[in-house]
């Protein structure tokens, strides 16, 4: 694997599978349709470290194997391999002002890029939506790639403690304190944009649930269980060992 460290650094088997899952999740994005071409970045770090993984500039996320991972500092004045992504220093931003976060996603997924676009409110139509409902701020700063410090800490501003932030025009950025969490957050999110687009076009209207089957439903349906095994599924169908 190429990484920014020397050549003789060895990973750790925590590592090792740190990687494989940062893969198994390119794929499993791109499964839902977050491709791009070969934009949109997902990334991983370990709990408490100075560095992270991510999927390099050229890889698309649906061919992103172990080779085409790299390793990046926090900090956004270290040293750049030339195939990180430019919008590393989105990664880096997120993760300097969010400790409790340890995956983040990025891409350009179509119903989520088109419901920032709107000034709808996300409403919990469905067990997705429950997820984000008033939790998705959105970003207006600049819709262009995100190429520098000030813009990238603006978006980490914008996102505060939520769990994902529509980025007008450009995307989303969705964020969750395992590359699994962040993974499957960012399919939730597509899925509550494309029902609550659809909802939208109805002529008379749509309810979406009360605030208290909005809570039920975060604490069942997206507990941490939970999460595993909808991980465990997207592991078993996009290549990855259960549990990766």
């Amino acid at each position: 694997m190429t990484t920014t460290l020397p050549e003789t650094t060895t990973l750790t088997p925590a590592e090792v599978r740190l990687v494989e899952q940062i893969c198994v999740a390119a794929r499993a994005l791109s499964g839902s349709g977050h491709d791009d071409f070969n934009q949109g970045q997902v990334s991983a770090r370990m709990p408490g470290s100075s560095t992270f993984f991510i999927k390099n500039a050229t890889t698309g996320f649906s061919e992103c194997t172990p080779d085409d991972v790299l390793v990046a500092s926090v900090d956004p004045h270290a040293p750049l391999h030339p195939l990180l992504p430019p919008e590393v220093v989105l990664h880096q931003a997120v993760y300097a002002a969010r400790p409790d976060v340890n995956g983040v996603v990025h891409s350009h997924a179509p119903h989520t890029l088109v419901f920032g676009a709107t000034d709808l409110a996300l409403r919990a139509i469905s067990h997705d939506g429950a997820f984000f409902e008033n939790r998705v701020p959105r970003f207006t700063l600049t819709s262009t790639t995100i190429l520098d410090l000030p813009v990238a800490t603006a978006v980490a501003e914008a996102l505060g403690d939520a769990p994902a932030a529509f980025l007008r025009n450009h995307g989303g950025v969705v964020v969750g304190k395992s590359v699994r969490h962040a993974t499957v957050a960012a399919q939730l999110l597509e899925r509550a944009c494309q029902l609550q687009l659809l909802a939208e076009s109805l002529p008379h209207g749509y309810h979406s649930s009360s605030p208290e089957d909005v809570e039920a439903k975060r604490e069942f349906n997206f507990a941490d269980l939970s999460i595993r095994s909808y991980w465990d599924y997207l592991a078993r169908r996009f290549g990855g060992a259960r549990g990766a």
